[in-house]
């Protein structure tokens, strides 16, 4: 079951410490540059035709700190991660036109894109299934999940895309 966290995130606490924050929107290619004692969140896209997942994810993202965009197809998902080069790609396997194994091979193929962190979210669970979508992308996690256990993934290949 997907539901809000029912802590505080580190963005939260931020904001209460009145630490100056930048603010989703502000930006178009890599938005948030470095300023020491400024919170920046990283930004995670959501690919996914479902709108409730879609907000599901974005409520509990937005929680921990992070800036969420979103798409509602595998067409439009390339797009705005050409665009707004997001952090981390969250990416739902079954989708009607472009499937997420297909989106997946583009941002790969794609220069600008390749070495964004993709995570494939899907009802698809048997091991073979798994291991085609291991082959396009970094995580793979089966519907239902723990949101919590989604946060730690996303925030260790976030890091590790980092260093």
């Amino acid at each position: 079951m997907l539901y809000p966290l029912s802590y505080e995130g580190r963005y939260i606490q931020a904001e209460r410490a009145s630490l100056p924050i930048r603010r989703h929107g502000d930006r178009r290619r890599h938005p948030f540059p470095y300023h020491p004692g400024v919170v920046v969140p990283s930004t995670v896209l959501v690919i996914d035709d479902d709108p409730v997942i879609v907000k599901l994810l974005q409520v509990n993202f937005e929680m921990e700190g992070y800036a969420v965009i979103a798409a509602e197809n595998g067409m439009a998902g390339l797009t705005r991660a050409r665009e707004d080069q997001p952090h981390l790609i969250i990416l739902d396997v079954m989708m009607p036109g472009m499937n997420g194994l297909d989106v997946a091979r583009a941002l790969r193929s794609a220069g600008e894109t390749k070495d964004i962190p993709i995570i494939l979210l899907s009802a698809k669970a048997q091991a073979s299934d798994v291991s085609m979508g291991l082959e396009v992308a970094d995580d793979y996690i089966t519907k239902p999940f723990d949101p919590l256990e989604l946060l730690d993934r996303v925030a260790g290949l976030i890091d590790r895309s980092r260093q």
